[in-house]
This record gives C-alpha cells, structure tokens and sequence, in this order.
C-alpha cells in the first residue's frame, strides 16, 4: 500500500517547484537541517555515536554509495528499526521504478534543494515512513544523490545480509536444478561458508551457459559451464603442437 501511495503523491510536490518559496520552518531547523547540511559522513556520525554497545557495519564497504548505505545501517540499527528501513527503502525504490514522474523527479538536478527537501519530507511523512528513512532521504536531496538510490539500496541490503548472517547464492543454469542436487549444494555451501551462515539459492535460467552451472556468491564466482569448457577446450586445441 506505501508503494502505491509514495507512486502516486509524488507528482504533487515536484509540480509545485514553480509556484515560488517552499521552504517550510522545520525543513530549515532541527536533525533534518543538520543532516543536510553534512552529507552522509555527518549523518552517520550523529546517528552513530554509542549508547553502550559499539555499533559497526558489518562489512566495509567503499565509494560514494557504499558511504550512504553505511551511514544508513548505523542509524537504523542505533534505532533498532533495520526490517523497518529496509523495507521502506525497498519501497523508494520500487515506486521510482513504476512511476515515471517520480523516477523524473529523483533524477532532476535543476529542481530546487529546498523543493527537494519540501518534497520528499512531505511525502514520505504523510506515508508513515520512519524517521531514520525520512532524515536519509533528505540528505540524499539535499545533496543531489536520490538518483543514486537503487544502488545504495542494494549496498544498504548487502549489509542487512551480512548482519543477519545470510549469504545469496546465484545459480545459473540452462534448466532449473532438480530439489535434491539444490538441496546438496546448499549442504556443500555451507561447509564453504560456515554453519552459522543462512544460505539463500537464487536460480537463474541462463541459455548462454549451454549446460553445467555457474555459481556466484559475494565475489566468487565458480563457471562450471559447457560454454567455459569449451572455450577452454579451443584454447587448448589451437595451441601448436611441441614434438
């Protein structure tokens, strides 16, 4: 239901840019404008200092959109709210993605900052989103970096994952693996990557392959496929013969 309503509410402010100032009091003072005014590294240290136990990322993760996903984590784990979050950033993302007007209007640099702002801390209000989503997004606008959300969103998951001790495994393969061998692979997975891990099989019908598997988890990637094989196998005949 937010997503149908974040889709459609959102054409409302961005058509107002034009009709002058639009600035509200509480857009301009308080945690939001702090947020603001300090990008991601301000809103993870505010968000982030320790009330008994340290918090920390689980992984590290770097560039611009790894820095706002960490800065994401530790405030909603600060606030206990992760499953909260994640959804609702799941849903920012999946309304950009139906909505051609809101998708327009994340990716707009010449709309105005405090339009930005105005914008999406009224939207996102009205659709009960929690505060640490809210504040978020609002540095996002601020800085001109809401266009870069669907990639923060999956950096902001990769370290929910990593919290909860999940692990996704992509498959691909040129037909669906039967029950039994995906059961048997998820076994040897997890002798790989340790008891305590939970291991989630994604399988992909790729025709590319031609046959076999590939397997891919966090940077590995295992190619067990005919189309690799084969590849190998030409390589191997071309070479010139030593006698």
């Amino acid at each position: 239901m937010a997503l149908r309503y974040v889709a459609r509410r959102v054409a409302i402010p961005a058509l107002r840019r034009a009709s002058g100032p639009c600035v509200s009091s509480s857009a301009g003072s308080g945690p939001l404008a702090s947020h603001s005014s300090q990008g991601s590294r301000g809103f993870a240290s505010e968000v982030a200092k320790p009330t008994g136990k340290q918090i920390k990322v689980p992984e590290a993760l770097y560039g611009g959109t790894g820095n706002y996903a960490s800065a994401l984590f530790l405030a909603a784990a600060k606030a206990n709210v992760l499953v909260n979050v994640e959804s609702e950033i799941k849903t920012v993302v999946e309304a950009s993605k139906k909505s051609p007007m809101f998708s327009q209007f994340i990716k707009d640099l010449s709309v105005p900052k405090e339009t930005r702002v105005k914008a999406i801390t009224e939207i996102f209000t009205e659709a009960g989103f929690s505060d640490v989503t809210k504040n978020f997004l609002a540095v996002l606008a601020v800085n001109g970096r809401l266009k870069y959300i669907e990639r923060i969103a999956e950096r902001f998951v990769d370290l929910t994952m990593a919290h909860k001790g999940e692990v996704t495994v992509v498959v691909r393969t040129v037909l669906p693996l039967p029950e039994k061998e995906e059961k048997e692979l998820k076994e040897t997975l997890q002798d790989i990557l340790g008891k305590n891990k939970t291991i989630l099989v994604e399988q992909k019908i790729d025709y590319s392959i031609m046959g076999g598997l590939v397997i891919e988890f966090g940077q590995k990637v295992f190619d067990m496929s005919i189309k690799t094989r084969a590849k190998q196998m030409e390589l191997f005949l071309r070479q010139p013969i030593e006698f």
